[in-house]
């Protein structure tokens, strides 16, 4: 429970950093849903977002009360409820898109695989913070950390969900490298996993195979598959320096930007605020990372200074591939940007990463 030297401990740096990110996310949101609307027509959605917001700041600040280290023996509850919820939604789930990745839940609408990305993370801390040597982590200690990794990762591919699917691999290898493997077994896994990208190529399904020779030439389609990338780019170019205003961004304004609110929203933002607005919140996320990371430096219990770099790995990773997709370095797979783009799902999730990186935070200097 609480006690006086928790709440001095109490990390207010980070909570404002979290919430001027969250603000940011609100205005750009509000201008991506009223596109083409009167300002004061604020869509349903904006409201559901601004009360997915709340809700996240409650459930993060819930999750600084419970000391952190009971996710340690709760970690295989929390693995098992997430991998059944993605069971359930390859049963049951709703079809959006072509794609099984919603469950509905009386009036709410959730996305497992987001919740997923907590729960692996949870369970790799707590089997590596048993692992960890001087020398690097065998083959042997990997086995576990392996299936837990791939467990997910082949049922969210099934739905299918290639971009989360992903970042969960991304995910379980930056918390890997993270924790030091021996040398002889990084270059064996690096090696099998350059050559199984050939064998990956064939497992993809056609338009995940469009979407990479579009990311590779966006002009081969450009009023089809590359249609997203290059309008991106027209509005993220003419944002120039400063942007056009608020409200006034015509690639916006007219629909010409595809999924505005949720994968693209960063292109919104560069119309209307140009390269400063970029440059703003892109420096806030950078000293969040910076924050997350001086966290799991600074955290003497093991399970936690793993646990915090792994929540900062999905952050940077979410960042990292949305922004680039955007700009069309990478190609279009559906990452949100956390706490910018439109989703319920994608804000808990990250709210609930932010509330146990503030846990870890308050009792960082306590190891049992």
């Amino acid at each position: 429970m609480f006690d006086r030297r928790l709440i001095e401990n109490f990390d207010w740096g980070f909570l404002i950093v979290i919430f001027s990110i969250c603000c940011i996310g609100l205005v750009v949101l509000f201008s991506a849903l009223t596109a083409g609307q009167e300002a004061g027509a604020v869509s349903s959605l904006f409201k559901k977002q601004m009360v997915w917001m709340g809700s996240g700041f409650i459930i993060m600040i819930v999750l600084t009360m419970v000391d952190y280290r009971e996710l340690d023996k709760l970690q295989l509850f929390i693995y098992a409820f997430c991998a059944g919820l993605l069971v359930i939604v390859l049963i049951f789930g709703q079809i959006s898109g072509g794609s099984r990745r919603w469950l509905a839940i009386g009036f709410l609408r959730i996305q497992p695989s987001e919740l997923m990305k907590i729960a692996l993370i949870i369970s790799l801390a707590s089997a590596y913070s048993t692992s960890v040597t001087q020398t690097g982590i065998n083959f042997r200690k990997l086995i576990k950390p392996a299936v837990l990794s791939l467990i997910p990762f082949a049922l969210i591919v099934d739905q299918p969900d290639l971009g989360t699917a992903m970042l969960l691999i991304l995910i379980a290898g930056s918390i890997t490298l993270f924790v030091k493997v021996e040398r002889k077994v990084f270059f064996s896994l690096f090696i099998t996993g350059l050559s199984a990208i050939p064998l990956l190529w064939f497992m993809l399904k056609d338009y995940q195979k469009d979407r990479i020779l579009t990311f590779l030439n966006p002009d081969r389609d450009p009023l089809g598959s590359g249609y997203h990338i290059i309008q991106s780019k027209i509005a993220i170019g003419s944002g120039m320096l400063s942007g056009k205003g608020f409200l006034k961004g015509t690639q916006n304004a007219l629909s010409f930007l595809p999924e505005q609110h949720t994968d693209f929203i960063v292109s919104v933002l560069a119309e209307e605020w140009g390269l400063m607005g970029i440059s703003v919140l892109l420096i806030l996320y950078f000293i969040l990372l910076l924050w997350g990371l001086n966290i799991a430096y600074n955290c003497r219990n093991m399970f936690g200074s793993i646990l915090a770099f792994g929540i900062i790995a999905m952050i940077f990773w979410q960042i990292f591939i949305n922004t680039g997709m955007v700009m069309g370095l990478m190609p279009v797979v559906g990452v949100p940007l956390p706490l910018v783009s439109y989703g319920g799902s994608s804000v808990t999730t990250n709210m609930v990463g932010f509330g146990i990186l503030l846990n870890i935070s308050m009792r960082k200097f306590s190891s049992h």
